[in-house]
């Protein structure tokens, strides 16, 4: 119990102690410069969450999968131990 408390916290930690990052590609930013220049400029919060969005998809979905393994093999040993 003391482990995944530990787990959690250092999880907890990372989720809510981010920084805000601005992470776009050339042409991306290119076209938010672009928009910026005529007058737009609410185009480029949303590219700059949806670039974060794709970014953090892979590494959640390797976090549940490797939850669910563990789990599966924490009770493949509790059913080996009993025999």
């Amino acid at each position: 119990m003391n482990r995944i408390y530990k787990i959690f916290l250092v999880f907890a930690i990372f989720v809510f102690t981010q920084i805000n990052t601005y992470a776009q590609c050339a042409m991306c930013r290119a076209s938010v410069e672009n928009n910026v220049a005529n007058g737009d400029t609410s185009i480029g919060a949303g590219l700059n969450a949806g670039i974060l969005y794709l970014f953090v998809m892979p590494y959640l979905m390797a976090m549940v999968i490797g939850f669910f393994w563990y789990r599966a093999s924490k009770k493949r040993k509790e059913k080996l131990s009993f025999r």
